[in-house]
């Protein structure tokens, strides 16, 4: 079976074999679930009753604000699971909509059944202890970001959370688009506050290829 494999890398079934998460799941009931791009796989505000895993393709949590703009949270691949952190607590409510950013295949597992497997596995439970405290300390770090109130301190930010390699290049990840999307902004925006950093000596740009020339005076975009 393709999707035990698959699964087995999810971080919450990590170090457990396909041999024996086929024998737990074979006491346990599940679904095997397939969206099409942009379909809606959870709506912000729904409970969160069920443990969902991707098992192919890739999915996005975004959120609109008061003025309409559409902001990116997070990207999630497979093999890792849907607001796994979520399934427990008085609010366990989907935090943003969850759409398919291609076709996906989902192991999709109700919370009853989900505490079954829990107990039945150490290792599964550790996983998971790792997987809330993990994603605890995520959100964290991205009410930081938000809190930044111009598109260079959000910029500054970003660049400097990223590794730059042996030659101090950081590669961005994701197009400019990504990036606007990311900062809840339009990318014209993003594409001129990159131009006026590398105009003010801070940064060098090149497609998605960024150094960091002046490292003070980029820091004090923070605190504006």
């Amino acid at each position: 079976m393709d999707w035990i494999e698959n699964a087995s890398q999810c971080p919450i079934l990590k170090g457990v074999s396909p041999e024996v998460l086929l024998e737990l799941f074979e006491k346990l009931q599940f679904q095997i679930k397939s969206y099409d791009k942009d379909e809606v796989l959870a709506i912000q505000g729904d409970e969160v009753n069920r443990l969902m895993i991707l098992l192919q393709g890739s999915a996005r949590g975004e959120m609109t604000d008061f003025s309409g703009h559409i902001i990116k949270i997070e990207d999630v691949a497979a093999p890792k699971p849907l607001a796994g952190a979520f399934l427990f607590g008085d609010e366990n409510r989907f935090p943003v909509d969850v759409l398919a950013n291609e076709p996906v295949k989902l192991l999709v597992m109700y919370r009853g059944e989900f505490l079954k497997l829990l107990r039945m596995n150490e290792t599964i439970q550790m996983n998971y202890l790792n997987l809330v405290g993990s994603k605890a300390q995520f959100l964290s770090k991205k009410i930081k970001f938000l809190s930044f109130k111009t598109i260079k301190g959000k910029i500054a930010h970003y660049l400097i959370g990223l590794k730059p390699d042996a030659g101090g290049n950081i590669r961005i990840p994701g197009s400019q688009q990504e990036l606007a999307d990311l900062f809840g902004v339009a990318r014209p925006s993003v594409a001129r506050a990159l131009g006026e950093l590398e105009d003010e000596g801070l940064i060098s740009f090149h497609n998605r290829l960024v150094k960091i020339l002046n490292e003070p005076e980029l820091l004090k975009y923070l605190n504006e």
